[in-house]
Order: structure tokens, then C-alpha cells, then sequence
């Protein structure tokens, strides 16, 4: 995964029914978490967390 690429959020992360689809805009090495993802969708909607909660779209 790398900034820029399309990305599904885990509806387990989002609160939603289902899996939403983003652009990767962030990609952090947290020190406490690990890998947090960053994605934004088409409605301007953030959501982000550890990379468990994403895969490639």
C-alpha cells in the first residue's frame, strides 16, 4: 500500500454498514499502533487506523 492507491475500510473501523472505499492520502509508522492508514472518500469522509482494517480495492 502506498499513498495514492484505492483502498476499503473494514466497516469494523468505519461504523458502517459496509466497506468503504478511499484513496490512501496517509501512511504512518505509530510507534503504539504500527501501520495507521489514512483514506478519504468521495463524500470528503476521513477515517483511518491500524492497516488490519484496510485492504487494496
Amino acid at each position: 500500500m502506498k499513498t495514492g492507491d484505492k483502498a476499503l475500510a473494514d466497516p469494523k473501523l468505519t461504523g458502517l454498514d459496509t466497506w468503504v472505499q478511499g484513496e490512501i492520502i496517509d501512511i504512518e509508522n505509530n510507534p503504539f499502533k504500527g501501520v495507521v492508514i489514512a483514506i478519504k472518500d468521495k463524500l470528503g469522509r476521513i477515517f483511518f487506523g491500524e492497516k488490519k482494517y484496510f485492504k487494496i480495492a
